[in-house]
């Protein structure tokens, strides 16, 4: 299985990305981008930090294991789009 490094950024430049260094084994992409949304989720919900002011700012960069950025997760993702009809 990949692993894959849940680095989340929460503010602009190189201070501003707290950096996974475990990381986690998932089946896919798919099922990282499930395990990013998750933990965002647990992380408004119960997390309280002072230098971060608006957690729908921040979002995961997921890295693979050779450190190469694949994909983007930003924190507002975990709400869902509003229906209009």
């Amino acid at each position: 299985m990949p692993r894959y490094f849940f680095n989340v950024r929460h503010r602009p430049g190189p201070a501003g990305l707290a950096v996974d260094t475990e990381g986690e084994d998932c089946a896919d992409l798919g099922a990282a981008r499930a395990n990013a949304l998750a933990q965002a989720r647990g992380m408004i919900a119960r997390e309280r930090h002072t230098f971060i002011r608006d957690w729908m700012e921040c979002a995961f960069e997921i890295g693979d294991e050779a450190g190469e950025l694949v994909l983007t997760v930003p924190f507002h993702d975990t709400v869902p789009d509003e229906d209009p009809g």
